[in-house]
């Protein structure tokens, strides 16, 4: 097993922007309220970044993980045995979708942060499994927001996907285009949710903001996403496939990155309707709700790589060519991504930074420590 290194961590010392240059502009969210998020997913890829950087903080983490066996447990079980080592962590190992759970949570530590990450993710995985969707991202994300009816947080964040953009074919893809034309049913039960915690901070005066991220990439990662998955056949000597015969484009997005994006927009509340004036950001690129406390904001690295040049930085971190396999375009899949983050930048004076040889570098070093090879 590998040792606990510094590529664990969620963030970099240069990557915090002054509480002025962030959207928030009122001081902090959550002065008058114990520091107590509430993750998650927290045995996850991106939650256990998470919670590592709100400990960093000093903040009680109360962290939600079903622990499904979707991939390899043991990764999981391994990030929540590092956050374990942190005092002011607490681990719920049960599904969010668990009637009156989650209700149970919020009336025990009243969290002032909630920080949804928990789903099930995956793309193709939906076309054959559809139901564990619409339990864990609707009926779990149902019973979030009731929990959260009955004990109100100050703010609460909820992870969205690029895949919500669907159809839409105007890229840079913006907050306020149109997104409702999902080309798979995960992306649909992500929009979905978007619409269910819209209706709540209407109806409740819950502050909401959605995230929708963009193939996130780093240490610790996902076994089903491409990185870990062509890793690991290039340094094993067999063949990678590559779909569409290589013709698409991701806007990789550094875990570091997203995470630094997420915590500076949770000091970023959505205002109330009726107190809007000023806002951080211009009217023409803020989906802001007329009607509630909600937004939705991309989080990405706002430039889109070829996936033949991704394959080729990973044959640069390894040191090993790639043997590939060309194939057509899988159902349900997106040609390309890319995500305008002038909004991000406008609320949180944040943009990512990670280069991209950097990251891949980052996780390759992580990947043959942790398996050894």
């Amino acid at each position: 097993m590998a040792s606990d290194m510094s590529s664990d961590t969620a963030s970099r010392p240069d990557a915090h922007p002054s509480a002025a240059a962030t959207g928030a502009g009122r001081g902090d969210p959550f002065a008058d309220r114990p520091k107590v998020a509430l993750v998650t997913g927290s045995a996850g890829f991106i939650g256990y970044h998470v919670c590592a950087r709100l400990l960093a903080e000093g903040w009680q983490v109360i962290g939600v993980d079903a622990l499904s066996d979707y991939y390899d447990v043991a990764l999981k079980e391994r990030r929540h045995a590092m956050l374990n080592q942190t005092p002011g962590f607490t681990a719920h190992i049960a599904r969010i979708e668990t009637p009156g759970l989650l209700q149970s949570l919020f009336s025990d530590h009243e969290p002032s942060l909630v920080v949804h990450l928990a789903a099930q993710a995956g793309v193709r995985y939906s076309i054959d499994n559809p139901r564990s969707y619409v339990e864990a991202n609707l009926l779990g994300t149902f019973e979030l927001l009731e929990a959260a009816r009955a004990h109100p947080p100050v703010h609460m964040l909820l992870a969205s996907t690029s895949s919500a953009y669907g159809a839409n074919a105007e890229m840079p893809y913006r907050e306020t285009h149109k997104a409702d034309a999902q080309v798979s049913f995960y992306a649909a039960t992500k929009k979905a949710t978007e619409a269910m915690a819209h209706s709540y901070a209407h109806l409740y005066d819950l502050p909401c903001t959605m995230f929708r991220f963009f193939t996130v990439y780093g240490p610790w990662g996902r076994p089903d996403m491409a990185l870990f998955k062509f890793t690991k056949a290039v340094l094993e000597g067999r063949a990678i496939e590559v779909f569409n015969h290589g013709d698409m484009q991701r806007d990789f997005t550094y875990v570091d990155d997203l995470v630094e994006g997420i915590r500076l927009l949770a000091d970023a509340l959505p205002p109330r309707p009726d107190d809007r004036d000023p806002l951080p950001a211009p009217a023409a690129i803020d989906p802001l709700s007329p009607v509630a406390p909600f937004r939705v904001v991309n989080i990405g690295n706002g430039a889109p790589v070829r996936l033949l040049a991704f394959i080729e930085a990973i044959e640069s971190a390894t040191g090993r060519a790639a043997e590939k396999t060309m194939l057509p375009m899988q159902p349900g899949d997106m040609q390309a991504t890319w995500a305008d983050t002038a909004l991000l930048e406008a609320l949180t004076g944040y943009r990512p930074r990670m280069e991209l040889q950097e990251g891949v570098q980052n996780f390759v070093d992580w990947y043959r420590d942790y398996y050894r090879v």
